[in-house]
Formats: structure tokens, C-alpha cells, sequence
């Protein structure tokens, strides 16, 4: 669905480098050269990822759940093979998000209009949805483990984003947010969601009168307020493995293990201003 899979945006990257590296050498004055990124820049270059979103919804559009799970290592190993190509390109700190509870996004409970009692969970998310981001992310965080022995020069940190934004979908009435399960974008006359060419119709969406009340925007990504509140409880490391915050993330550590379970909503207090600087 996407024009800019994983792999073009590797050769896209390529290409950058070289060409930033081309007319850094050829600038001619120390104001030109101040415009681009010096050459070793890129070795000191924190590469984030954020994955799975994309082939999950749109396998499940595709695909029954059992085919979807059996085409998870295939997407995992796509993952790891573009960090062995970054690598050799240099690359030497990866900072990888695990995928989101795509269950407890409002598009998949529209999609499931009249869903069975038993795959609904306690907060109204979708279960088998979610059941398949978390084997994703099993599967992912397995493969991290052995970039690492596959990687020695590498420091690679793996952030639980999916135990993140599913505390806040739990916890966003007491944050001060709306129901996470409604969204301001209205797509059709009575606010159901349709793709981009559906139909010929323009549809007109008035702007939020308070964007920071909810936690999508348009269903199926995450606001501004929201993503604030989930780097504000990333960036210092707590939902990382190896446990270190993101200014310690080019330094090498030992891997720890961390719980897979979702965290309980008394855990999630708000943290100190420690890690302002990086939002």
C-alpha cells in the first residue's frame, strides 16, 4: 500500500549519503559545508524504526490471521536485513519500536462493526488484532537479540511502543483525553471512515477545536498530544530494552530482559522534565 516500502527507503538513504557526501566535498566555503552533514555524522547518526503498523493492517486486508502470523519472520527478517545493510554502511546505533496494539485503534473496531463478545477485551479493543502485534513483537525482539550477536559494534535498543500506547488507550479518559475510539476527521456524512478514491465525493473536515483532547486524529494514527505523552515515557529508557534512555543509546549495553505483559495504569505516572530536551 505504501510507495516507500522498507527497501526503498534504504536505497533512498543510499543515495542521500552519497550525495551529502559528493557536495560536502566539493563545498567550497565553511558556510556551505555548515548546510550538510560531515561524513562521519553518519556513523554517529542515531537509525530509528518504527515498524509493522502497515503490514499487519493491511495483511489482515489481504490475508487470514493464520497466514498473516506465518508471514511474520519474513517481515521481521526484511527488518534486520536493512539494519545489516545500514550497518555496512556505517551505522552503528538503532533505536527499533515494536508495532502498536492495532486492536485498539479506532479504524480496526470500525472494521469490526459487530464483533463477538470474546474478541472485544476489558477496554473495547479488538483481541485477535492485538494477538498478532504481539507475536509480531515476540518475534521481533527475538531477532534484535541476534542482530546484536550478529552486530558487535552495534548498540541496538528495542522500545516497547506497543505497551505505551496501549496503557494510554486504557488510561486516556483519566489523562484528560475523549474516548481513544473517536476521532475529529470526518470522512463521510456520518463520520464512517473511507479511503482516499472511494468515491467521487469531496468531503470537507473541519479543523479540531481541541486537537489535544484526543488520542487519533484520524483513526488510524496517533495525535500530537498523544505521541508527546508516548515519547515522554520512551525516552528515558523505562519501556526499553536494554533499560537506558535515548542519550545513552550509542553506548553499547548488555541485554536485559523486560516483561512482555502491558503495564498496569498506576505505573504510568507522569515522568520528570529530565527528558524535555529531546521532544
Amino acid at each position: 500500500m505504501s510507495p516507500f516500502p522498507l527497501d526503498v527507503q534504504i536505497l533512498q538513504f543510499h543515495r542521500f549519503k552519497a550525495r551529502s557526501i559528493q557536495l560536502f566535498n566539493q563545498a567550497k566555503t565553511a558556510s556551505d559545508r555548515e548546510k550538510l552533514p560531515r561524513p562521519e555524522d553518519f556513523v554517529k547518526a542515531l537509525y530509528t524504526f518504527d515498524i509493522g503498523q502497515n503490514d499487519i493492517f493491511f495483511g489482515l486486508k489481504a490475508m487470514s490471521a493464520d497466514q498473516l502470523v506465518a508471514e511474520i519472520p519474513d517481515m521481521v527478517n526484511q527488518l534486520a536485513s536493512a539494519i545489516q545493510n545500514l550497518y555496512r554502511e556505517g551505522g552503528r546505533t538503532f533505536w527499533i519500536h515494536n508495532t502498536i496494539p492495532l486492536g485498539c485503534m479506532p479504524l480496526s473496531v470500525l472494521s469490526n462493526p459487530n464483533p463477538s463478545p470474546e474478541n472485544i477485551d476489558e477496554h473495547g479493543c479488538v483481541k485477535d488484532q492485538n494477538d498478532i502485534c504481539i507475536e509480531f513483537n515476540r518475534q521481533l525482539k527475538e531477532r534484535v537479540i541476534q542482530l546484536r550477536a550478529e552486530l558487535p559494534e552495534a548498540a541496538i535498543t528495542y522500545v516497547d511502543i506497543y505497551t505505551a500506547k496501549y496503557a494510554l488507550t486504557v488510561n486516556a479518559k483519566n489523562l484528560g483525553y475523549v474516548d481513544p475510539f473517536k476521532f475529529w476527521y470526518r470522512h463521510g456524512e456520518h463520520n464512517e471512515f473511507e479511503w482516499c478514491g472511494e468515491n467521487s465525493e469531496v468531503y470537507y473536515s473541519p479543523s479540531c477545536e481541541n486537537p489535544l483532547k484526543y488520542v487519533t486524529w484520524d483513526g488510524g494514527h496517533h495525535s500530537h498530544a498523544a505521541n508527546q505523552w508516548v515519547a515522554s515515557h520512551i525516552l528515558n529508557g523505562s519501556l526499553s530494552d536494554p533499560p537506558v534512555p535515548i542519550s545513552q543509546a550509542c553506548h553499547r549495553q548488555p541485554s536485559s530482559i523486560i516483561d512482555s505483559g502491558v503495564l498496569l495504569p498506576d505505573m504510568f505516572k507522569p515522568e520528570p522534565e529530565a527528558c524535555s530536551q529531546f521532544l
